[in-house]
């Protein structure tokens, strides 16, 4: 595949999935490091009440012709911060561990998804939920990128300035409260930030394989770096390689693109880890 002479929608995959991997870097490191893996998957099962609540929204209610896939988007992002916000709520309980709470919320939102698509194809309308569920990048769209670009500026920008306290959190929690950082907030913000995340990188892999794109390059990167910074770069550019992998195998082979870079990812997930782990040094 000559990149030189690519079709634009080939470039708007392009430019879209590595837009997604160069945000979903640092973020899916603080996943690994704090161990949210399964809150990943949650607001990633939410996603789909989200999307079938944009259907219904444009089916139904859409006076102000709001361009679909836009529509889409606000709608998932609306979903998975409620989502988030629930989880905090919560977590003020003492009760339940933080895992049984995930996975009573990513069930409960998945059903109502379910229940709200079987009432949409009741009032007849059709929906192909394939795009949405293992990812539909070469259908991506300038909007799109708008999207993924202006999204992604403001989430590494909140990076900029969330990294030290939520470094300080990652590792000792209580100490961090001792030393007046603002634990519940900060905690908040990135939960938040993951749902917007999630809600714009929705279309480049889908709603089941998001959750692996956060976090495969990230425990890739993690098998050869030395401080959180590196590993956060390595994380991006990672995830950027797997994507022009899966863009590779896609076109030659004519493989669904979104679990191609997955499936790039994990490749070089096996790499690290044997290289790293058996090869001699």
């Amino acid at each position: 595949m000559d990149i030189f002479h690519l079709d634009a929608f080939l470039w708007r995959a392009l430019l879209g999935g590595i837009g997604v991997a160069i945000i979903a870097g640092p973020l899916g490191c603080f996943i690994i490091w704090r161990r949210m893996a399964y809150f990943g998957d949650t607001l990633a099962h939410s996603a789909l009440l989200g999307v079938v609540l944009g259907f219904l929204l444009d089916f139904k209610f859409n006076y102000f012709e709001i361009n679909l896939n836009t529509l889409l988007t606000l709608s998932t992002l609306f979903i998975c911060i409620m989502v988030a916000l629930l989880l905090v709520i919560l977590q003020a309980q003492k009760r339940l561990a933080t895992d049984t709470l995930l996975g009573i919320l990513a069930h409960s939102v998945l059903s109502l998804g379910l229940i709200a698509l079987a009432f949409l194809q009741g009032e007849g309308l059709r929906i192909d939920l394939y795009g949405y569920l293992f990812g539909d990048l070469l259908t991506i769209t300038e909007t799109d990128l708008y999207w993924i670009y202006g999204g992604g500026s403001l989430i590494l920008l909140s990076f900029v300035w969330l990294w030290r306290p939520l470094l300080f959190i990652t590792i000792h929690q209580e100490l961090a409260q001792v030393e007046g950082v603002a634990v519940t907030p900060i905690r908040l913000l990135f939960m938040l930030t993951v749902a917007l995340v999630i809600a714009i990188s929705m279309k480049i892999v889908g709603v089941l394989l998001i959750t692996a794109m956060l976090i495969i390059p990230a425990a890739t990167a993690r098998n050869f770096s030395h401080t959180p910074e590196q590993m956060s770069i390595f994380a991006s550019l990672i995830g950027c390689i797997a994507v022009i992998i899966g863009l590779f195998m896609s076109w030659h082979w004519d493989m669904p693109l979104g679990p191609s870079i997955v499936l790039g990812s994990s490749m070089l997930f096996m790499f690290s880890f044997l290289f790293c782990n058996y090869l001699p040094s």
